[in-house]
Protein backbone atom coordinates (compact mmCIF):
# COMPACT_ATOMS: atom_id res chain seq x y z
CA UNK A 1 0.00 0.00 0.00
CA UNK A 2 3.04 2.51 0.93
CA UNK A 3 4.49 1.30 -2.33
CA UNK A 4 1.60 1.89 -4.53
CA UNK A 5 1.12 5.84 -2.72
CA UNK A 6 4.96 6.25 -3.56
CA UNK A 7 4.09 5.57 -7.05
CA UNK A 8 1.06 7.73 -7.17
CA UNK A 9 3.18 10.51 -5.65
CA UNK A 10 5.77 10.02 -7.95
CA UNK A 11 3.46 10.15 -11.01
CA UNK A 12 1.40 13.29 -9.48
CA UNK A 13 4.55 14.91 -9.21
CA UNK A 14 6.31 14.57 -12.83
CA UNK A 15 2.87 15.73 -14.14
CA UNK A 16 2.44 19.01 -12.34
CA UNK A 17 6.66 19.92 -13.28
CA UNK A 18 5.30 19.21 -17.09
CA UNK A 19 2.45 21.24 -16.16
CA UNK A 20 4.64 24.28 -14.61
CA UNK A 21 7.53 23.88 -17.24
CA UNK A 22 4.95 24.09 -20.00
CA UNK A 23 3.52 26.76 -19.00
CA UNK A 24 6.57 28.76 -18.52
CA UNK A 25 7.72 27.33 -21.84
CA UNK A 26 4.84 28.99 -23.66
CA UNK A 27 4.86 31.80 -21.85
CA UNK A 28 8.24 32.64 -23.83
CA UNK A 29 6.82 31.77 -27.42
CA UNK A 30 3.54 33.54 -27.40
CA UNK A 31 4.06 36.53 -25.07
CA UNK A 32 7.61 37.31 -26.41
CA UNK A 33 8.64 35.33 -29.84
CA UNK A 34 5.91 34.54 -32.02
CA UNK A 35 4.14 37.85 -31.82
CA UNK A 36 7.50 39.64 -33.08
CA UNK A 37 8.36 36.66 -35.64
CA UNK A 38 11.14 35.20 -33.50
CA UNK A 39 11.61 31.40 -34.92
CA UNK A 40 13.40 30.06 -31.16
CA UNK A 41 14.48 27.00 -33.56
CA UNK A 42 12.72 23.53 -33.84
CA UNK A 43 9.29 22.18 -33.64
CA UNK A 44 8.40 25.88 -32.20
CA UNK A 45 10.42 27.69 -34.58
CA UNK A 46 8.60 25.67 -37.58
CA UNK A 47 5.77 26.15 -36.01
CA UNK A 48 6.27 30.02 -35.92
CA UNK A 49 7.47 30.35 -39.92
CA UNK A 50 4.60 27.79 -40.86
CA UNK A 51 1.94 30.30 -38.51
CA UNK A 52 3.07 33.63 -40.01
CA UNK A 53 3.42 32.12 -43.85
CA UNK A 54 0.35 30.00 -43.88
CA UNK A 55 -1.59 31.30 -41.34
CA UNK A 56 -3.55 29.21 -38.22
CA UNK A 57 -2.59 29.27 -34.70
CA UNK A 58 1.06 28.54 -33.73
CA UNK A 59 0.16 25.71 -30.93
CA UNK A 60 -1.91 24.47 -33.55
CA UNK A 61 0.80 24.00 -36.17
CA UNK A 62 2.84 22.65 -32.66
CA UNK A 63 0.69 19.71 -32.10
CA UNK A 64 0.42 18.41 -35.88
CA UNK A 65 3.67 18.64 -36.67
CA UNK A 66 4.58 16.95 -33.50
CA UNK A 67 2.01 13.56 -34.89
CA UNK A 68 4.86 11.56 -36.20
CA UNK A 69 7.50 13.03 -33.93
CA UNK A 70 5.46 10.88 -31.07
CA UNK A 71 4.68 8.26 -33.28
CA UNK A 72 8.49 7.62 -33.55
CA UNK A 73 8.84 8.73 -30.10
CA UNK A 74 6.91 5.32 -29.09
CA UNK A 75 8.53 3.30 -31.52
CA UNK A 76 11.94 4.19 -29.53
CA UNK A 77 11.02 4.61 -26.17
CA UNK A 78 7.67 3.33 -25.09
CA UNK A 79 4.07 3.95 -24.56
CA UNK A 80 4.96 4.98 -20.85
CA UNK A 81 7.98 7.72 -21.93
CA UNK A 82 5.47 8.97 -24.82
CA UNK A 83 2.51 9.47 -22.40
CA UNK A 84 3.99 12.20 -20.49
CA UNK A 85 5.58 13.46 -23.57
CA UNK A 86 2.15 13.90 -25.41
CA UNK A 87 0.92 14.96 -22.17
CA UNK A 88 3.77 17.89 -22.55
CA UNK A 89 2.71 18.33 -25.96
CA UNK A 90 -0.86 18.53 -25.12
CA UNK A 91 -0.15 21.06 -22.72
CA UNK A 92 2.25 23.17 -24.81
CA UNK A 93 -0.42 23.82 -27.74
CA UNK A 94 -3.17 24.70 -25.28
CA UNK A 95 -0.73 26.90 -23.30
CA UNK A 96 0.41 28.53 -27.16
CA UNK A 97 -2.72 29.15 -27.79
CA UNK A 98 -4.12 30.86 -24.79
CA UNK A 99 -1.16 32.84 -24.62
CA UNK A 100 -1.67 34.32 -27.73
CA UNK A 101 -4.97 35.93 -26.85
CA UNK A 102 -2.64 38.56 -25.33
CA UNK A 103 -0.52 41.53 -26.61
CA UNK A 104 3.53 40.67 -27.05
CA UNK A 105 5.01 42.11 -23.85
CA UNK A 106 7.00 44.32 -25.72
CA UNK A 107 8.01 44.92 -29.60
CA UNK A 108 12.04 45.55 -28.87
CA UNK A 109 13.20 42.68 -31.00
CA UNK A 110 16.25 42.41 -28.03
CA UNK A 111 14.32 41.80 -25.29
CA UNK A 112 11.82 40.16 -26.64
CA UNK A 113 14.62 37.31 -27.58
CA UNK A 114 16.48 37.00 -24.29
CA UNK A 115 13.51 37.15 -21.89
CA UNK A 116 11.48 34.28 -24.28
CA UNK A 117 14.51 32.35 -24.69
CA UNK A 118 14.99 32.35 -20.97
CA UNK A 119 11.86 31.76 -20.48
CA UNK A 120 11.64 28.67 -22.90
CA UNK A 121 14.95 27.47 -21.73
CA UNK A 122 14.01 27.26 -17.89
CA UNK A 123 10.42 24.77 -19.02
CA UNK A 124 12.18 22.76 -21.35
CA UNK A 125 14.81 22.32 -18.53
CA UNK A 126 12.26 21.30 -16.01
CA UNK A 127 10.56 18.93 -18.44
CA UNK A 128 13.62 17.32 -19.45
CA UNK A 129 14.46 16.40 -16.19
CA UNK A 130 12.05 14.74 -14.92
CA UNK A 131 12.54 11.94 -17.99
CA UNK A 132 9.68 13.81 -20.17
CA UNK A 133 10.40 15.91 -22.93
CA UNK A 134 8.14 18.71 -24.56
CA UNK A 135 7.81 16.82 -28.05
CA UNK A 136 9.36 17.79 -31.52
CA UNK A 137 13.14 17.87 -31.42
CA UNK A 138 13.28 16.65 -27.44
CA UNK A 139 12.17 13.48 -28.82
CA UNK A 140 14.70 13.36 -31.80
CA UNK A 141 17.73 14.47 -29.72
CA UNK A 142 17.16 12.50 -26.66
CA UNK A 143 17.23 9.75 -29.58
CA UNK A 144 20.33 11.32 -30.63
CA UNK A 145 21.78 11.64 -27.28
CA UNK A 146 21.45 7.57 -26.77
CA UNK A 147 23.67 6.95 -29.56
CA UNK A 148 25.91 10.21 -28.55
CA UNK A 149 26.29 10.38 -25.07
CA UNK A 150 29.51 12.55 -25.12
CA UNK A 151 27.36 15.22 -26.78
CA UNK A 152 25.49 17.71 -24.71
CA UNK A 153 21.59 18.11 -25.24
CA UNK A 154 22.31 21.80 -25.77
CA UNK A 155 24.66 21.23 -28.58
CA UNK A 156 22.39 19.18 -30.51
CA UNK A 157 19.84 21.76 -30.28
CA UNK A 158 22.15 24.65 -31.04
CA UNK A 159 22.88 22.73 -34.31
CA UNK A 160 19.02 22.30 -35.26
CA UNK A 161 18.28 25.33 -34.22
CA UNK A 162 20.16 27.47 -36.02
CA UNK A 163 19.09 25.54 -39.40
CA UNK A 164 15.84 26.77 -38.41
CA UNK A 165 16.62 30.29 -37.89
CA UNK A 166 18.54 30.72 -41.16
CA UNK A 167 15.01 29.21 -42.95
CA UNK A 168 13.05 31.86 -40.83
CA UNK A 169 14.83 34.68 -42.37
CA UNK A 170 14.42 33.09 -45.76
CA UNK A 171 10.87 32.95 -44.95
CA UNK A 172 10.26 36.68 -43.07
CA UNK A 173 12.59 37.80 -45.51
CA UNK A 174 13.89 39.61 -42.89
CA UNK A 175 17.44 38.46 -41.84
CA UNK A 176 18.11 41.34 -38.88
CA UNK A 177 14.95 39.64 -37.58
CA UNK A 178 16.33 36.36 -37.91
CA UNK A 179 20.06 37.33 -36.01
CA UNK A 180 17.77 37.95 -33.46
CA UNK A 181 16.09 34.53 -33.13
CA UNK A 182 19.92 33.36 -32.79
CA UNK A 183 20.16 35.48 -30.38
CA UNK A 184 17.49 33.76 -28.56
CA UNK A 185 18.62 30.75 -29.18
CA UNK A 186 22.17 31.08 -27.88
CA UNK A 187 20.35 32.37 -24.14
CA UNK A 188 17.94 29.37 -24.51
CA UNK A 189 20.92 26.94 -25.01
CA UNK A 190 22.68 28.50 -22.30
CA UNK A 191 19.47 28.70 -20.26
CA UNK A 192 18.63 25.10 -20.81
CA UNK A 193 22.05 23.72 -19.68
CA UNK A 194 22.54 25.32 -16.66
CA UNK A 195 19.06 24.21 -15.61
CA UNK A 196 19.84 20.61 -16.58
CA UNK A 197 23.12 20.41 -15.24
CA UNK A 198 23.75 23.11 -12.56
CA UNK A 199 26.01 26.06 -12.21
CA UNK A 200 28.51 23.10 -11.09
CA UNK A 201 31.34 23.74 -13.47
CA UNK A 202 34.36 24.02 -11.47
CA UNK A 203 38.57 24.06 -11.62
CA UNK A 204 40.86 20.68 -11.77
CA UNK A 205 43.82 21.68 -9.71
CA UNK A 206 47.44 19.87 -9.73
CA UNK A 207 50.00 21.46 -7.22
CA UNK A 208 53.81 19.92 -7.25
CA UNK A 209 55.65 21.48 -4.55
CA UNK A 210 58.68 20.78 -2.59
CA UNK A 211 56.81 21.08 0.60
CA UNK A 212 53.19 19.87 0.31
CA UNK A 213 52.41 18.49 3.80
CA UNK A 214 51.66 22.20 5.56
CA UNK A 215 49.55 23.91 2.14
CA UNK A 216 47.80 20.74 1.88
CA UNK A 217 46.19 21.46 5.74
CA UNK A 218 45.28 25.11 4.58
CA UNK A 219 43.70 23.98 1.73
CA UNK A 220 41.46 21.32 3.01
CA UNK A 221 40.51 24.22 5.69
CA UNK A 222 38.77 25.49 2.80
CA UNK A 223 36.14 22.44 3.32
CA UNK A 224 37.30 20.60 -0.13
CA UNK A 225 38.68 17.02 -0.49
CA UNK A 226 41.85 16.56 -1.99
CA UNK A 227 44.32 13.48 -3.24
CA UNK A 228 47.76 13.09 -2.80
CA UNK A 229 49.38 11.82 -5.92
CA UNK A 230 52.57 10.17 -6.16
CA UNK A 231 54.67 11.19 -9.15
CA UNK A 232 58.87 11.37 -9.80
CA UNK A 233 60.88 13.95 -11.77
CA UNK A 234 61.74 12.97 -15.45
CA UNK A 235 65.18 14.35 -14.78
CA UNK A 236 65.92 14.26 -11.05
CA UNK A 237 64.62 11.20 -10.46
CA UNK A 238 63.27 12.58 -6.92
CA UNK A 239 59.84 11.66 -5.62
CA UNK A 240 57.30 14.16 -5.50
CA UNK A 241 53.78 14.06 -4.22
CA UNK A 242 51.50 15.82 -6.35
CA UNK A 243 48.38 17.59 -4.63
CA UNK A 244 45.00 16.89 -6.87
CA UNK A 245 41.61 18.95 -6.35
CA UNK A 246 38.57 20.32 -7.44
CA UNK A 247 37.56 23.42 -6.81
CA UNK A 248 34.23 25.69 -7.03
CA UNK A 249 34.98 28.70 -9.27
CA UNK A 250 34.24 31.53 -6.50
CA UNK A 251 36.76 29.64 -4.10
CA UNK A 252 39.70 29.38 -6.33
CA UNK A 253 41.36 32.76 -5.51
CA UNK A 254 41.76 31.82 -2.34
CA UNK A 255 43.34 28.49 -3.16
CA UNK A 256 45.45 30.40 -5.64
CA UNK A 257 46.73 33.12 -2.48
CA UNK A 258 47.48 30.04 -0.19
CA UNK A 259 49.80 28.32 -2.95
CA UNK A 260 51.51 31.90 -3.35
CA UNK A 261 51.81 32.23 0.31
CA UNK A 262 53.15 28.45 1.05
CA UNK A 263 54.96 28.32 -1.82
CA UNK A 264 55.82 30.58 -4.50
CA UNK A 265 57.75 28.15 -6.75
CA UNK A 266 55.12 25.50 -6.54
CA UNK A 267 54.38 24.32 -10.06
CA UNK A 268 50.42 24.57 -10.42
CA UNK A 269 48.37 22.76 -13.54
CA UNK A 270 44.83 24.77 -13.30
CA UNK A 271 41.80 22.90 -15.86
CA UNK A 272 38.39 23.58 -16.00
CA UNK A 273 36.21 20.57 -15.23
CA UNK A 274 32.88 21.02 -16.38
CA UNK A 275 30.75 17.62 -15.13
CA UNK A 276 32.03 16.61 -11.76
CA UNK A 277 30.48 13.54 -10.36
CA UNK A 278 30.78 12.81 -6.19
CA UNK A 279 29.93 14.23 -3.29
CA UNK A 280 29.17 18.07 -2.85
CA UNK A 281 28.57 17.96 -6.73
CA UNK A 282 26.32 15.48 -9.27
CA UNK A 283 25.38 11.96 -8.14
CA UNK A 284 26.97 9.37 -10.66
CA UNK A 285 23.15 8.39 -11.03
CA UNK A 286 21.98 10.76 -12.53
CA UNK A 287 20.63 9.67 -15.86
CA UNK A 288 21.58 12.40 -18.95
CA UNK A 289 18.81 13.63 -21.19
Amino acid sequence: MQIEKKKISHVLKKLFVILIGTFIYSAGISLFLDPNELAPGGVVGISVIVSHVLGGATGTWYFLINIPIILLGWWKFGKKFIIYSFYAIALNSVFTNIFSIFPSVTDNLLLAAIAGSILMGTGIGFVLKIGATTGGMDIVIKILRKKYKYIKTSTFFLGIDILIVIASGFAFKDFNTAMYAFIAVIVHGRVLDFVLYGNDEAKLIYIVSDSPDKMLNRILQLEIGATILKGRGAYSKNEKEIIMCVIKKHIYPKLEEIVKQEDEKAFMIVANANEIYGEGYKNILFEKV
